[in-house]
């Protein structure tokens, strides 16, 4: 089995500071994961002057008068931002890539040498901006939140028509509701993505915890997002849906622990590590009390019992009615 590429979400969680990002970058690196992303926009390309919040971002912010356009424009990267980004991810060697929001993103991250684009779920009705993706890149992963799969076809149709290769795309099921409730996750919907499709699935998470991410590796995903923060505390629209840097590194840790429990042949036989337990564990057949030589062994006076160095149980009918050629105690493994 292939290992998880695991994407650590930064996404706007910088709150417009660099510092910030820099931060992140630093807790992904700790954290063991695959890929650190951001979000690329140009906050005037994306979004109208009186676009309302969503309602989770009302709540996390606390600025109900506060419109979409504004509360995006403060966490808005600039292109010297990213190449600053870019360079320090090399430098710590973690892969480093981002969501483009608008045509000019999707130039811009192509510009600068990026050949993997990750399509954001409120972008999948977008033909203008799929048709362009699929122009600039070789790679693409597609989230899919709000989607049906009539609307995934229907991108996934224009990334192949425009000669991104079905083994270069991967989709993702997705919850845009942040934090997701467990009710909505519909794990399931991944795996028919993938029948549907026959393609490579992963999982983009917005739900409270590394429980969820951890079920769609067992699953089989091929990739796993998840947003994390360097507190939860922070003021923004996703920090309260995102993992903490302790918590980031424990979601990591559990995936490489089920991709090694999945590693395994598939055919039930046992273990290296059990073969040891195998005689102690199981049973022989002993004598429930004293037998003498001669007598004849019986359900009254043979039992099954640890360890197993003698002969197996599953031999109980051929020793019964046999003559004993010795004297048994209660306990002796019975010898035939």
């Amino acid at each position: 089995m292939s290992n998880t590429i695991i994407i650590a979400e930064a996404g706007v969680n910088h709150n417009g500071s660099l510092e910030n990002a820099f931060r992140l970058i630093d807790v992904a690196v700790d954290a063991g994961v695959d890929y650190v992303k951001f979000q690329t926009f140009k906050t005037e390309l994306s979004i109208t002057k009186n676009a309302k919040k969503a309602e989770y971002q009302i709540e996390n912010t606390k600025m109900a008068n506060e419109s979409q356009f504004d509360m995006v424009k403060k966490l808005e990267l600039s292109e010297a931002d990213h190449e600053k980004l870019i360079a320090y991810c090399r430098k710590k060697n973690i892969n480093f890539f981002s969501t483009a929001f608008d045509l000019d993103s999707l130039h811009f991250l192509a510009d600068i040498g990026l050949t993997l684009v990750k399509i954001p779920s409120g972008e999948i009705t977008n033909l203008p901006y799929l048709r362009k993706a699929a122009s600039l890149f070789s790679e693409v992963i597609l989230s899919t939140g709000m989607s049906t799969i009539q609307e995934i076809n229907a991108a996934l149709d224009i990334f192949l028509a425009g000669g991104i290769g079905k083994e270069n795309i991967t989709i993702l099921h997705c919850n845009t509701e942040y934090p997701t409730p467990m009710v909505d996750v519909n794990l399931k919907a991944m795996l028919h993505i993938g029948k549907q499709f026959d393609i490579a699935v992963g999982y983009s998470d917005h739900t409270l915890g590394i429980e969820v991410p951890i079920a769609a590796v067992a699953m089989g995903a091929s990739i796993i997002e998840k947003h994390f923060t360097l507190d939860k505390s922070l003021p923004g629209p996703d920090h309260k849906a995102s993992l903490e840097p302790h918590e980031l590194k424990a979601m990591v840790s559990a995936i490489k622990n089920i991709e090694k429990a999945l590693s395994g042949s598939g055919s039930k036989e046992p273990s290296p590590s059990e073969m040891k337990n195998l005689l102690i564990a199981r049973k022989s057949i002993v004598a429930k009390k004293l037998i003498k030589m001669g007598e004849i062994f019986t359900d009254d006076n043979i039992a099954v019992k640890r360890p197993g160095t003698g002969i197996s149980p599953m031999k109980w009918d051929s020793v019964i009615g046999q003559k004993s050629k010795q004297d048994f105690f209660e306990d002796d493994l019975i010898e035939l």
